[in-house]
């Protein structure tokens, strides 16, 4: 009997400490996390101005309209190429995946997680900015992205189909529909708020890179002209990472608008994915 007491409170004790030191670390996380936002917001909220939307960058002064521009290309480039790799890629495994080229793929998928965005960076370089003689370019800082962005698509995209229920490839199998049409008609539909929610949260993360992008599109004062090759391309992050460390107030400016743009695109992309997951029939289980 006393050794049962023991146990029971020697269990309360270990439960009330792992809460404890949990809310601790979200606490922690909640405080830097308001201090950077709160600074980030504090200093670029002063530093917008309405030329800002309507100027290119002129050395270290002038507007961002190119860099925005910039990044919205980028970004929306590599999603589009992305999406369409991911989600066949991640419906591949998610219906024909259990074989050893299913396991291959998850394998590289997750390796692929891990590698250090300035590596794809380099990797792009060297076979896209110098091998295909691109130079800096759109075409190369889209691709580079969207090799970042492809892993959480297919992976997002295999446990979004399978999460949709059997009994619903079953009904549409027993109505007679063919396997195109039990993809395209039944399961996409079906799991499509969480694939949304994975590729937006892809374009969260790809959308504040600049080590891929410094090695593949490159920098410009200018608007994009339409080319996509052999043209660099201006884009928020390398004004954040680059004019910080200039010593003019123009400079701290532009890198602080910058920032509170990029940090206000990246919660934004982030609500509607919750958004996404609070409309999903299965958010909620």
């Amino acid at each position: 009997m006393i050794a049962t007491r023991f146990w029971i409170r020697w269990r309360r004790f270990k439960s009330a400490l792992g809460w404890t030191l949990s809310g601790a670390a979200f606490l922690a996380l909640a405080v830097a996390m308001i201090q950077i936002l709160f600074y980030v917001f504090a200093k670029g909220f002063k530093s917008l101005t309405f030329k800002l939307f309507t100027e290119n960058t002129i050395g270290v002064g002038g507007g961002l309209k190119n860099a925005i521009l910039g990044t919205l290309l980028l970004s929306g480039t590599a999603m589009i190429l992305a999406a369409l790799v991911g989600v066949a890629a991640g419906l591949y495994l998610s219906e024909y995946g259990e074989g050893r080229m299913g396991s291959l793929t998850r394998f590289l998928s997750d390796v692929l997680v891990g590698v250090p965005s300035i590596v794809l960076g380099f990797v792009g370089y060297v076979t896209l900015t110098v091998w295909l003689r691109w130079r800096f370019s759109l075409a190369a800082g889209a691709i580079t992205l969207a090799v970042l962005m492809l892993p959480y698509i297919v992976r997002s995209t295999e446990l979004a189909l399978r999460r949709v229920a059997s009994g619903i490839r079953e009904s549409a199998y027993a109505l007679g529909c063919r396997d195109h049409q039990v993809v395209f008609k039944v399961l996409l539909k079906a799991a499509a708020p969480g694939i949304g929610t994975g590729i937006l949260l892809a374009l969260a993360i790809s959308a504040g890179e600049t080590a891929p992008l410094l090695y593949t599109a490159g920098w410009s004062n200018y608007g994009w002209s339409g080319r996509l090759i052999h043209e660099p391309v201006a884009y928020l992050t390398y004004v954040i990472w680059s004019f910080i460390g200039e010593p003019f107030h123009s400079a701290h400016a532009l890198a602080y608008a910058a920032a509170f743009l990029i940090t206000a695109l990246i919660l934004l992309i982030n609500l509607i994915a919750r958004l996404l997951i609070a409309t999903s029939p299965h958010g909620n289980r």
